[in-house]
């Protein structure tokens, strides 16, 4: 039987409504009612953002604490560098060298689909010895001569792990807290939060190099300094190797800066009469067109090395005046933090040495190497390495058995079981090694420091409380660790 309803909707003629049409239309009456609640609640959230941080200057309430740290370097290491070759002594690779890395150890891993179909694991020692350096007597691969002089300077942690096996997720998982493509970038989540430092240059930017033979073929995609789902502004800026370092720097011919200065003026006041003076997100789209202008005069000079002492340059090393080599980055990095930049985001690749590891290791590390300690010992020369994080490592290590012809392995898998990273300046205490991983370099069995780990270490060292910065979209509080993470503070000072 169908039952009616009169409802006071009805026409005159006294239309009626069937049970079922009225539980479908109050369906998507609810539906209905959700989607603008979602879209109400974003759009409020927006609007906060806007409200706390259209000039640039960060939330209210943040720094959560003390900081130790006002900026940051993330030295990317693209293809991930081995860790029993450079930063992991195993001589127990050496002792079973050819051998088969025993079942025992190797357990249930999650290795690469290159992997897939290995019937032999054999160990695969080191490429060139280890040496120790430093007061603090730091085991490093001879490979890396000028990082073993700041050895006293960087923490080695030497037992992180993640879940990725492939380059782009676990890059994407590092630089952002997921392995999907689509949340913001740390330097995003800084930018949102803490603000910039200065009005000249953008709180975040990023540069990238490539080793000489471009023998790695892993891109830089524009999400890893991405700002996700916060407001555009926070969007990492891409320095270019060539041509205009920020495209469109310069204006075209027949417009000067005065006709440019002018023109803004004019907007501004547009913008207010249209809008008025409290409309924050017009003052957000006002202070983008104010800092694009700003960077037309103070980008060309980060860019000019001729006020820099030979024997600065001469520290990075060889390369450091061709641009884009990541000797050249290292020192445009230094130039960015030292007027004001909060995250520089360095990304080089080259480390995924699959087939070449015995020609193609050693030649990263000449290329990378030298301007890393340099840029280190400038930054404390300057009185800026107390309160600069620089962070040093990749997606993932690669693998203590070797890759290639059984008799004669010429390269190392992906690697996420265990694997190393140093940190230096910025509260970070100096010297020390923090973790261990077994003989044969596979599985951590002391210190462990996942990727959510050294992300809320990072933010730590800055004043942030990993669970207390987020951002609210489509209907949850996201933040860059997710639901995990810890400090870890045995690194601290």
């Amino acid at each position: 039987m169908t039952e009616a309803w009169h409802g006071q909707g009805a026409s005159a003629a006294g239309a009626t409504t069937s049970r079922r049409a009225l539980l479908r239309g109050l369906g998507q009456g609810l539906g209905g009612i959700a989607l603008a609640a979602l879209l109400a609640e974003d759009a409020r959230a927006a609007r906060l953002d806007e409200g706390a941080a259209a000039d640039g200057r960060g939330l209210p309430g943040l720094p959560h604490h003390a900081p130790r740290a006002k900026r940051v370097v993330c030295l990317w290491q693209g293809g991930g560098p081995s860790h029993v070759d450079l930063f992991d002594e195993k001589p127990a690779l050496a002792r079973h060298r050819g051998q088969d890395i025993p079942a025992s150890v190797r357990g249930t891993t999650r290795l690469s689909t290159m992997s897939s179909g290995y019937t032999r694991w054999p160990a695969t020692p080191a490429i060139a010895p280890f040496a120790r350096y430093g007061q603090s007597g730091m085991p490093l691969s001879t490979l890396l001569p000028h990082t073993g002089q700041i050895a006293d300077r960087i923490c080695l942690l030497r037992a992180l792990h993640t879940e990725a096996v492939n380059h782009s997720p676990g890059v994407t998982y590092f630089l952002t807290g997921s392995q999907q493509p689509g949340r913001p970038a740390l330097g995003a989540w800084l930018d949102y939060g803490l603000g910039r430092l200065c009005d000249d240059v953008p709180a975040y930017v990023a540069l990238t190099s490539s080793d000489r033979g471009k023998t790695c073929g892993q891109l830089f995609y524009e999400h890893y300094w991405s700002n996700g789902f916060l407001p555009g502004r926070h969007q990492g800026v891409r320095f270019r190797g060539g041509g205009d370092p920020v495209p469109y720097l310069g204006d075209p011919p027949g417009v000067t800066a005065a006709s440019r200065r002018a023109l803004l003026q004019d907007l501004a006041a547009l913008d207010r009469a249209r809008f008025g003076a409290d409309d924050n997100p017009t003052q957000a789209r006002r202070a983008q067109f104010e800092m694009a202008f700003a960077m037309q005069a103070s980008v060309p000079g980060l860019l000019d090395l001729r006020d820099e002492p030979e024997h600065v340059l001469a520290a990075y090393g060889p390369d450091v005046r061709a641009r884009g080599t990541f000797a050249w980055n290292c020192l445009i990095a230094r130039r960015l933090l030292e007027r004001g930049v909060r995250f520089v985001q360095l990304m080089h690749s080259g480390w995924d040495q699959h087939g070449n590891l015995y020609t193609q290791l050693a030649e990263q590390c000449r290329d990378t190497d030298q301007p890393s300690a340099a840029l280190v010992g400038d930054l404390e020369q300057r009185g800026l390495l107390d309160d600069t994080l620089v962070l040093w490592g990749g997606e993932f290590g690669r693998t203590p058995f070797g890759q290639g012809p059984s008799e004669q392995p010429n390269g190392r898998d992906h690697f996420g079981r265990a694997f190393a990273w140093w940190m230096a300046g910025g509260g970070v205490r100096g010297g020390q090694m923090i973790g261990a991983t077994d003989d044969f370099g596979w599985n951590v069995v002391e210190g462990g420091v996942h990727v959510h780990d050294l992300q809320a270490t990072v933010l730590w060292l800055l004043g942030i409380d990993h669970e207390r910065l987020t951002f609210r979209h489509q209907g949850r509080d996201f933040r860059l660790t997710d639901v995990h993470g810890k400090v870890v503070r045995a690194a601290l000072a």
